[in-house]
């Protein structure tokens, strides 16, 4: 397996590189955000090791480029930060893992070999339907370059809607996941806000990107028409 590990600490990236290297891996080493990002543009990796404070790019930025870019590699962030937002802006734009220094090189080979295991699937930190575009991070919608206000249960439920797209989703379904599986109040709820939603992403740009599918739910389009 071949990995790319983009740390600007020398030391450490050359203590990374010896022990992969140790336990088989094929190791490649950058030490600043811009070389990092060509390498994991222009070769095959099946992992990438990415520190979050970079010369010329940030670790941050380097990924966030990657994954706009429709790269997939998995991706784990390193960094000497030590607090929950980072942690939590790393996972959003679209890190795979995340790990603190100092670190226990056991485990980062075994988280490794987790992600390894997953593979590369497409996992987008914007979601997309057509011309509509969801960003869980930012907390933004947008249509057609246009910017679209949501409340924060339109945004979950259009969130909940575009990552099952194309697939019919009952109401039951919805107030499971958009409410919780407590909810008990009138399962109409839903078509309220289904409305709100249409009223919103589809009126203005003469869309019909939500379906209602009589006896089953909801399904919204993948085409975004």
């Amino acid at each position: 397996m071949r990995v790319l590990v983009i740390e600007d600490e020398r030391g450490l990236a050359a203590a990374i590189a010896r022990g992969l290297a140790e336990e088989g891996f094929a190791v490649d080493v950058t030490h600043d955000g811009a070389d990092g990002l060509w390498k994991a543009w222009n070769e095959p990796y099946d992992a990438i090791v990415l520190d979050i404070m970079l010369p010329g790019l940030s670790g941050y930025e380097v990924l966030r480029r990657l994954r706009a870019a429709e790269v997939w590699t998995p991706v784990l962030m390193l960094t000497a930060k030590d607090g929950e937002y980072d942690e939590a802006d790393a996972l959003d734009l679209g890190a795979d893992d995340y790990l603190r220094k100092p670190f226990s090189y056991v485990v980062l080979v075994a988280r490794l070999r987790a992600l390894l295991r997953r593979g590369a699937p497409a996992r987008p930190a914007v979601l997309t339907a057509g011309d509509l575009a969801l960003d869980p991070a930012r907390r933004r919608c947008h249509r057609a370059g246009t910017e679209i206000p949501l409340t924060a249960r339109e945004f979950t439920l259009l969130e909940f809607l575009l990552r099952r797209q194309d697939e019919v989703v009952s109401k039951t379904d919805i107030l499971t996941h958009v409410w919780d599986e407590h909810f008990d109040g009138d399962t109409n709820i839903v078509e309220v806000y289904i409305g709100y939603l249409r009223r919103k992403i589809d009126v203005p740009f003469h869309r019909h990107t939500i379906e209602t599918v009589r006896g089953a739910g909801y399904r919204l389009l993948a085409t975004g028409d």
